[in-house]
């Protein structure tokens, strides 16, 4: 209860409570259509590939939200570049963007830590979630939605087969961009909350939850953004009660709801057997 009265008293933590939930449904968002397209490592890659980015923000004193969206966008670009024009497939070029990029931001930050300590990007602390990242979450969530709410028809055709978009007319490699920047915005503004190491799994985990509780997109959508809030607020709980990584509790939150939704689960049969 003593958490819940501290909300009431502390600005602080209301930031944090409001910021925590934006991020849930953000992800979850986001999230559904990225499973679905088995992208979940390229969600890794530019999860790791934003840190450089961040650094040089702080080297030259502009918002880190621009130069990790701007980092992220160019390594987007430099995955789909190398897996088209080299024989090179394309979880090679992931890996490659990922890895070099991430060590490229562990030397700049290394660079400008007598001056600036940019350790709580990698874990997260949204305890120190300021009224600039809220506001600016706001902004992303609100636009992640919309745009998907404008393009949904086409996200989920060419999620599920490029082929039959492609007859459509749809452009699918545009549309494959467009959820990339949609992406890498999400995680940008994530940062604050769960840091660069664990954003992937807030990405992921609510949206796989929902996957195993339903077969349609626009409830697997609804259920995501759920389990991403349940998880948040969950998270922001342990984090202030127990002084612990806000990052770690949020994503040990949604883990331990999909445990569940994978033991309970139509689909895996473990409880409710499928009838003959």
């Amino acid at each position: 209860m003593e958490f819940f009265s501290d909300i009431m008293n502390y600005r602080f933590l209301q930031q944090a409570l409001i910021t925590s939930v934006l991020v849930g449904i953000g992800s979850g968002v986001i999230g559904s259509f990225v499973i679905l397209r088995g992208m979940s490592l390229m969600g890794d890659a530019i999860s790791h590939a934003v840190l450089p980015g961040v650094a040089i923000s702080f080297m030259l004193g502009i918002d880190y939200f621009i130069g990790a969206t701007l980092c992220g966008i160019f390594a987007a670009l430099c995955m789909g570049f190398i897996s088209r024009k080299s024989p090179i497939k394309s979880d090679t070029s992931i890996g490659i963007i990922l890895s070099s990029f991430l060590a490229l931001g562990m030397i700049l930050i290394t660079v400008v830590q007598s001056s600036t300590n940019l350790y709580h990007i990698l874990f997260g602390n949204i305890l120190a979630v300021t009224m600039h990242d809220l506001i600016l979450t706001l902004i992303v969530t609100l636009l992640v939605i919309i745009l998907v709410a404008l393009f949904y028809k086409q996200l989920l055709v060419s999620s599920f087969d490029e082929t039959i978009a492609q007859t459509y007319g749809i452009n699918t490699q545009v549309i494959h961009y467009f959820l990339m920047v949609l992406l890498t915005l999400m995680t940008v503004v994530s940062l604050q909350t769960v840091g660069v190491i664990l954003i992937v799994a807030m990405l992921i985990t609510p949206a796989a939850t929902a996957y195993l509780l339903t077969d349609k997109m626009s409830r697997m959508i609804v259920l995501a953004a759920l389990f991403g809030i349940i998880s948040s607020v969950i998270g922001l709980y342990f984090s202030f009660t127990y002084n612990l990584a806000s990052g770690a509790t949020i994503v040990v939150s949604a883990t331990v709801m999909f445990c569940i939704a994978f033991v309970f689960s139509k689909k895996n049969q473990f409880i409710f057997k499928k009838e003959q």
